[in-house]
């Protein structure tokens, strides 16, 4: 119970390049590169990655990945099926829980040795960076995931809102709550970089690694196994992700239901949990490609197609619709009528000029998107996978502009009109 199986080399699943005592993994010796426990056991024992050679070949189902997948879709099924009443008692647990677990490895993460050394390089700006757009770019589609706008996320659950609810202050108190919790597990993170930078010798920006999800999956549990109680530590960190994810997934699944259950009222809401379990079930068949041996090829690939470009055009595209072409003074009068005031200078502002800066990102993420084939460290996805892609973007980018199409058709009057 008190000890984690990644903690030593001494496993079957373990190779000779395998190594127990961490300041080993900071130098190569004829060519093998060293590796901690925590990334052998992720890799070899709970992905078993070996089995797939790369994206074109993913081999077949891992079992236990996929269960773990049916009892997360479970769990969000029973959590969705009576309504936003019965997810939102739900939320309550998985959205406050993590903040508990939060100051918890908080207040382990300062006490480590090396922990101010992580935190000062979390603190210490590099203002070189803002010269590069893919920071831009990173940053904006990173507060679309936090937030939710160009999801459907916010527009979903706040249909449930009466019609003068203050929607003013929620905006005000979501923005900053969201930005107190981004810069607070900042801390949480980087003072456990500092300690993991003191035990391997190497610099902070190093001790993250090459793989996207090598700091939640390798770094952090490595870092865990090295302290006393390691079991426990491991078991408050992973409910604080398995809250933290299901929690996302809530949101996501949500705003999709609440559309068409305004679009065909008559018949799907007499019949929501039918409904909810038919999009879980396609939810739940469409993730087995992730939970298959060679789902971490996958989720990169999702992760670098399914997004970032797609998100910040239709966040371009609500906005110049609502500030440009439905207008700001209409707009505001809106808000007068459902608050009883209208926004101050600083917002409408704000609306005028935001289209032109998203689009400037956006540019900027087009420009610098590359045409060559996907990479990740030591593997380069096939040329095919290029198509894949972009035909991926594409379906979500040209829904907003066939949609405007159907609208500007179906609607009576001549074109003038």
């Amino acid at each position: 119970m008190l000890e984690v199986p990644w903690k030593t080399c001494n496993n079957d699943w373990n190779t000779n390049a395998c190594r127990d005592h961490l300041a080993d993994i900071s130098y190569s010796t004829n060519g093998t590169t060293y590796r901690t426990p925590a990334e052998e056991y992720y890799n070899n024992r709970l992905l078993e990655i070996n089995k797939s050679t790369g994206f074109d070949d993913l081999k077949g189902i891992k079992p236990s990945l996929a269960f773990c997948l049916f009892l997360v879709f479970l769990t969000v099924y029973f959590a969705l099926w009576k309504g936003p009443r019965s997810s939102g008692k739900v939320v309550w647990v998985t959205a406050t829980a993590p903040y508990f677990i939060l100051t918890i490895l908080l207040i382990r993460g300062i006490t480590l040795p090396g922990a101010s050394k992580g935190i000062y390089y979390y603190l210490v700006p590099d203002f070189d960076k803002l010269y590069d757009p893919n920071v831009w770019t990173a940053a904006a589609t990173q507060i679309f995931f936090s937030l939710g706008p160009g999801f459907g996320v916010l527009l979903a659950l706040s249909s449930y809102n009466d019609f003068n609810n203050n929607c003013y202050r929620d905006a005000c108190v979501t923005s900053i709550i969201n930005c107190f919790t981004s810069i607070f597990s900042g801390f949480v993170i980087f003072s456990t970089l500092g300690y993991m930078s003191e035990l391997t010798n190497k610099p902070v920006p190093e001790v993250v690694g090459d793989s996207e999800n090598s700091l939640i999956f390798v770094v952090y549990p490595q870092a865990i196994a090295t302290m006393k109680y390691p079991g426990v530590w491991a078991v408050i960190f992973f409910i604080m992700l398995i809250t933290l994810g299901i929690d996302s997934t809530f949101s996501g699944i949500e705003a999709l239901i609440t559309g068409f259950c305004d679009e065909y009222p008559r018949f799907l809401l007499r019949k929501r949990e039918i409904f909810v379990g038919i999009v879980i079930f396609i939810y739940f068949l469409g993730s087995l490609p992730t939970v298959t041996y060679g789902g971490s090829y996958v989720i990169p690939f999702l992760d670098e197609y399914g997004v970032s470009l797609s998100v910040l055009f239709i966040v371009m595209c609500e906005m110049i619709a609502v500030c440009w072409f439905y207008g700001i003074r209409r707009f505001s009068e809106d808000i007068r009528l459902m608050l009883g005031f209208y926004p101050g200078l600083y917002w409408r502002i704000c609306w005028m000029c935001c289209p032109v800066f998203i689009g400037l990102i956006f540019g900027m993420a087009v420009w610098n998107t590359s045409l060559q084939p996907y990479q990740l460290p030591g593997y380069t996805y096939p040329k095919w996978s290029v198509y894949l892609g972009w035909f991926i973007r594409m379906t979500s980018v040209l829904s907003v502009p066939i949609y405007i199409v159907y609208k500007f058709i179906a609607t009576s009057g001549s074109f003038k009109q």
